[in-house]
C-alpha cells in the first residue's frame, strides 16, 4: 500500500489477535513497528514473528490505563525510530457480561478505563509528534458495538461508542494539519476474546455466527488489511469514518 514503507507505526494490544496481525502487516508493508501491550510474553512473540519475516519491531510493555506508561511507549517510538507516522490504538477488553441493573462499578470503570481512556491517553501523546512530522494517520479500534446495542454488555458498548466520538472529534480538529483519524469496527473476529465468549456460551455464539451475512467469523488479517489501508496514501481523503469490517452484520 502506498505511503507505508519507511514509516513508523505504533500498535497497542499487539500481543495477539487483531493487534498482532496488524503489527505484522505494517511490518510487511515496510514500516518499523512499536508493539505495545500489557502482556510481555505475547508482545515479545509478536516482535519475534516480525523479525523472523525480516521486519523491524520493538516491544514496550504498556498498561494503557497508565498515562505515564502510554507516554513512555509513544516516546520509545519517536526516540527509537525518529518520529511517528501511524498509530493503531487497539488495546481493549470485553468485560463481564452482566445485566444492566447488576453492573458493578468495578467492571464499568475497568472497561471504560482500558477501552476509552486508553485510546484518549494514546491519542493525546501521538498527535504532537505526528503534527511535528507534518501529519500522519491514527486508527482506533471500536466495534460493531460502537454502532449497535447489545444486551449485558453496557460498559463495552458505551466504551466503543465513545471511541467513535473521540475519532470524529479528532478528525475534525486536525485534518487540515495533515492528520487523519479513523476507527475500525470489527465484527465477530476469530480472536482470543471471541474464543472466550464461545466457550462461555457456545449456543449464543452459534446464533451470532448464523446472523452474519458472510456466514463465518472474520479473520484478524482482514481487520489488519483495513487498518493499514486507512493509514496508507490510498485512503488519503478518508477521515473521521467508523469503518465496519463485519461480514455485513451491521447493514441488516
Amino acid at each position: 500500500m502506498k505511503g507505508i514503507d519507511g514509516g513508523v507505526a505504533f500498535v497497542s494490544g499487539a500481543s495477539s489477535g487483531i493487534g498482532r496481525a496488524t503489527a505484522q502487516r505494517f511490518a510487511a508493508e515496510g514500516a518499523s513497528v512499536v508493539a505495545a501491550d500489557v502482556d510481555a510474553e505475547g508482545g515479545e512473540e509478536t516482535v519475534s514473528l516480525i523479525e523472523d519475516d525480516g521486519g523491524d519491531a520493538t516491544f514496550v510493555e504498556t498498561d494503557v490505563t497508565d498515562e505515564g506508561a502510554v507516554a513512555a511507549a509513544v516516546s520509545t517510538a519517536v526516540d527509537t525510530y525518529g518520529g511517528l507516522d501511524f498509530a493503531f490504538n487497539n488495546a481493549g477488553i470485553e468485560g463481564e457480561q452482566v445485566g444492566f441493573p447488576d453492573q458493578g462499578n468495578d467492571n464499568w470503570n475497568r472497561v471504560l478505563d482500558i477501552n476509552l481512556n486508553g485510546v484518549f491517553y494514546a491519542m493525546r501523546e501521538q498527535i504532537p509528534p505526528m503534527l511535528d512530522g507534518g501529519g500522519g494517520a491514527i486508527v482506533n479500534t471500536s466495534s460493531i458495538a460502537g454502532a449497535l446495542g447489545f444486551p449485558n454488555l453496557s460498559p463495552y458498548v458505551a466504551s466503543k461508542h465513545g471511541v467513535v466520538g473521540l475519532t470524529r472529534s479528532a478528525a475534525v480538529e486536525f485534518s487540515a494539519e495533515g492528520l487523519r483519524v479513523n476507527a475500525v469496527l470489527p465484527g465477530v473476529i476469530d480472536t482470543p476474546m471471541v474464543s472466550r465468549a464461545g466457550e462461555a456460551d457456545a449456543e449464543s455464539m452459534e446464533q451470532t455466527i448464523a446472523a452474519i451475512p458472510a456466514d463465518r467469523l472474520g479473520e484478524p488479517e482482514e481487520i489488519a488489511s483495513a487498518v493499514v489501508w486507512l493509514c496508507s496514501d490510498d485512503a488519503s481523503y478518508v477521515t473521521g469514518q467508523p469503518l465496519a469490517v463485519d461480514g455485513g452484520y451491521t447493514v441488516q
